[in-house]
């Protein structure tokens, strides 16, 4: 295109193609551009950006879902059996990674600031485990049965990396000065999700009447699960044209 004028509040988004080339990009007020995720590498080429209040490129890395709760466990029928144990909970999914992006132009005027938001997404939770089952009733001729073990809560998903930035120009070195100012940039790399709990043991059985015989044992509780790592920062690049 020759020209591409985003108005002000709203998104011009990058669907099929993970490559735009435009003479002049303009970007009024508020406006963002939105980054191919199903790609690693995204590529703006423009002569000319100019861009105004709180502009955003963003690409950043889709979280991770949480997983779900394990099955609870329930209490054998008939009497002084053991209850049956609670299930393991689901894992929490990976976090997407940030995309790369590649900036390619010749001239920039940036009014207020822009906004490059390429971190990775946070790694889902793991699932907690589900709650043991209680032991049934004991008799006069045995004891009560022991809670069933609560399940293994489940490991967090891993965060996504953060992307790269790459600017190419005339000049780049000159860039360095607006960072932090009118240049900001995340690429931080996502949380690890956390391990789900272990689930709680099951009660006791008890004995009700008599006790000669003994009441049951606690179930044990679960394990926590292991959380996901954390993703790592992307980094940030000024090239020469």
């Amino acid at each position: 295109m020759e020209k591409l004028v985003i108005p002000s509040g709203e998104s011009f988004e990058l669907k099929q193609s993970d490559i735009l080339v435009v003479d002049t990009l303009i970007m009024e007020d508020s406006s963002k551009i939105i980054l191919n995720r199903n790609k690693a590498d995204n590529f703006i080429h423009a002569k000319v950006i100019k861009t105004g209040n709180n502009c955003m490129i963003i690409g950043n890395g889709k979280v991770g879902l949480d997983g779900e709760k394990g099955l609870g466990g329930y209490t054998a029928v008939g009497p002084c059996k053991d209850g049956i144990p609670g299930g393991r909970g689901t894992p929490g999914t990976s976090a997407t990674h940030g995309v790369n992006l590649f900036l390619y132009f010749d001239q920039i005027d940036i009014e207020g600031k822009l906004l490059f938001e390429l971190s990775g997404g946070n790694g889902g939770d793991g699932g907690r485990g589900g709650n043991g089952g209680g032991g049934s009733p004991g008799t006069r001729l045995c004891a009560g049965g022991n809670g069933g073990a609560g399940g293994d809560g489940s490991r967090g998903g891993d965060g996504g990396n953060g992307g790269n930035l790459t600017f190419t120009t005339k000049g780049a070195g000159n860039l360095r000065s607006l960072l932090g100012n009118k240049i900001q940039i995340r690429v931080y790399g996502g949380s690890g999700g956390l391990g789900g709990d272990g689930g709680l043991g099951g009660l006791a059985g008890l004995v009700s009447a008599g006790r000669t015989s003994q009441d049951g044992d606690l179930g044990p509780n679960g394990k926590t699960g292991e959380s996901g790592k954390s993703g790592k920062n992307g980094a940030i690049y000024f090239e020469e044209n």
